[in-house]
């Protein structure tokens, strides 16, 4: 055995055995005639004290040691003299009799400590070295546990682990497929799934009646700090179930979940927001409810005061802003700046200050009278020392822009504490989106999305206002303005299925060539069945307290997609090509 004890295992009660340890040496250090050594592994650190009247082999030993020596020890557990606290070995160390190298490390690029002094960029490249870091192993450790709890969960829950393909029939619907050439079929290609959606389905029909996995899916998309093109899903389903019973199953889920790897309580139950409900009052289907700041509409207490901005829209929000009124009119001129971004995309701020002297100051002062000022502040329920801000245009993209607004106020506010945890579920989300510039209705969700039964008169109409009236058999389980998952039930009948077909656009051949194999199914008795997918890793971001899911993924790629590790996307020999029979288009000009 190279080891007794971990790094991370000595206590005070083992103070006087004799063991050995085996780790990566963090650091090295000399107090007069004493030699330090911190001992790391992925368990913890331990102090190693070489004393000054050791074995002259010993002390040159470990005086050789760098940073990243793989070494073994052999030594008594002391009680340390200095101890301490903020160490789980604190309170003991190591007096070595022995040290074994058994392997030397070149001098790493960059400090591997929880604090590093590496740039995202360098720690990429080493990703490896990066990995022995002690906020990726705590991150790492976190989602083991929490794919252990959901295992145990769904199992005790009659659940079946399931595995479904990886290469399967692109259909281009939603976000870019990656495509996989294929040798033994020349000119034809895989692709790799976006979820498992319709396999999961298919097993539905085969009556595995409670399925799940926790399943690797790939999307060609760009890419930001919550988003790979490889991600982990937690995939499910069930049958012969309605609505409330998968929110209740899942509901359970994440709750154990919170409780077993987190030692935190939700709500029980858990708060449901219809989709309306979200976008009037936080411009948002996946509203952060940890703070208030909601949004009123305003549009009859502004309108015909001869203020044409607000006169000629369909809709006028605010927000109130606690506390906010001692803004300058520089950070006021800031914000009317980064609202006018591309990614919020207004064309202006209004600004309404509430002094704490009980007077009004706007940036509208010529256009409305300190009353009908007053009315808007009662309007959007604001109080002395409170600062208003609104936005105008059509309704929801006024409410999305006041939603994106309203989280940048609780950032700079310090109201969105990682720490607190607000879940929530958003039901009856509108089935379709209509396009004005393709003249067409799209599946808000996916095109296997039940419509809601009570909405089935609009569904069967050919009016566009009934069918934008259609509400979905559709749910998301969010999370601190995170959604962290979603599903629906799913048609099961082949008539609703070749309905929603037609509301799409899709024809009865397009539809054959890309679903006819769940089409099929469908006549073969499928019973009624609904389920969901939760991002595995903003689920385990979200829990450990981060907004970016890359250091919870061991070998996650960058912005561009790419593994800088490994070097990765590559170009492949001509041989390879020849043997898929690619020809590859010449590469535009930089």
């Amino acid at each position: 055995m190279y080891r007794t004890h971990t790094c991370g295992q000595l206590r005070i009660e083992n103070v006087g055995q004799s063991v050995t340890l085996a780790g990566w040496v963090q650091k090295s250090r000399k107090l007069g005639g004493m030699t330090f050594i911190d001992l790391r592994d992925r368990y913890g650190i331990t102090q190693l004290v070489i004393e000054a009247d050791a074995e002259a082999s010993l002390i040159e030993t470990a005086t050789s040691l760098g940073r990243e020596y793989v070494i073994q020890v052999t030594g008594e557990v002391i009680e340390r003299e200095s101890k301490n606290s903020k160490m789980a070995t604190g309170d003991i160390e190591i007096k070595v009799s022995k040290i074994v190298i058994l392997n030397k490390s070149v001098t790493p690029p960059f400090t591997i400590e929880d604090e590093s002094d590496g740039g995202e960029d360098i720690r990429a490249k080493y990703r490896y070295l990066d990995l022995r870091r002690g906020p990726l192993q705590r991150a790492l450790a976190l989602r083991h546990r929490l794919a252990q709890e959901i295992r145990t969960y769904l199992d005790g829950q009659g659940f079946m682990e399931i595995e479904t393909p990886y290469l399967i029939k692109s259909t281009p619907e939603g976000a870019r497929d990656f495509v996989v050439p294929s040798r033994m079929n020349p000119g034809q290609f895989y692709a790799l799934p976006q979820s498992p959606q319709t396999f999961k389905q298919l097993l539905m029909v085969a009556g595995y009646d409670r399925y799940f996995q926790i399943v690797k899916c790939f999307r060609d998309e760009d890419l930001r700090a919550d988003r790979q093109p490889e991600f982990t899903q937690i995939d499910c389903e069930m049958s012969f179930v309605e609505q409330e019973d998968v929110l209740n199953t899942f509901e359970g889920m994440m709750r154990q979940m919170f409780r077993n790897a987190v030692g935190v309580e939700i709500p029980d139950p858990l708060p449901r927001m219809r989709w309306y409900d979200a976008m009037d009052n936080y411009g948002s289907d996946k509203p952060d409810i940890r703070f208030g700041m909601t949004i009123h509409e305003i549009t009859d207490k502004v309108q015909g005061f001869g203020f044409s901005v607000f006169d000629s829209v369909e809709y006028v929000g605010a927000i109130a802003v606690p506390g906010a009124a001692s803004y300058t009119r520089k950070q006021l001129d800031e914000l009317t700046e980064w609202v006018k971004r591309p990614q919020v995309g207004a064309k202006g701020l209004v600004y309404i200050k509430l002094n704490e002297d009980g007077t009004i100051k706007s940036s509208i002062d010529k256009f409305y009278t300190q009353e009908q000022l007053q009315a808007v502040a009662e309007a959007v329920e604001a109080k002395a020392g409170d600062l208003i801000l609104a936005l105008c245009g059509p309704k929801r993209k006024a409410q999305t822009m006041l939603g994106v607004l309203r989280i940048e106020m609780g950032n700079r506010l310090g109201l969105r504490d990682p720490k607190v945890f607000a879940p929530l579920w958003i039901v009856d989300f509108p089935l379709f989106e209509w396009d004005d510039e393709t003249q067409r209705f799209y599946a808000m969700h996916h095109p296997f999305t039940a419509p809601k039964p009570e909405h089935l008169k609009w569904y069967y109409s050919d009016r566009k206002e009934d069918l934008e009236r259609v509400c979905a058999n559709a749910y998301d389980f969010v999370l601190n303005g995170t959604e962290l998952g979603g599903g629906s039930i799913r048609i099961h009948e082949a008539a609703m299925q070749e309905r929603m077909f037609e509301i799409l656009g899709i024809s009865k051949e397009d539809a054959e060539y890309k679903f006819g194999f769940i089409i099929n199914a469908f006549k073969y008795g499928a019973p009624p069945h609904g389920g969901l997918a939760f991002g595995f890793d903003r689920v385990c971001a979200l829990f450990g307290g981060q907004e970016t899911i890359r250091d919870f993924i061991a070998f996650p790629k960058n912005n561009q997609g790419r593994d800088v590790m490994i070097d990765s996307p590559s170009e492949i020999d001509q041989i390879q090509l020849d043997e898929l029979n690619l020809d590859l288009r010449p590469l535009p000009q930089k």
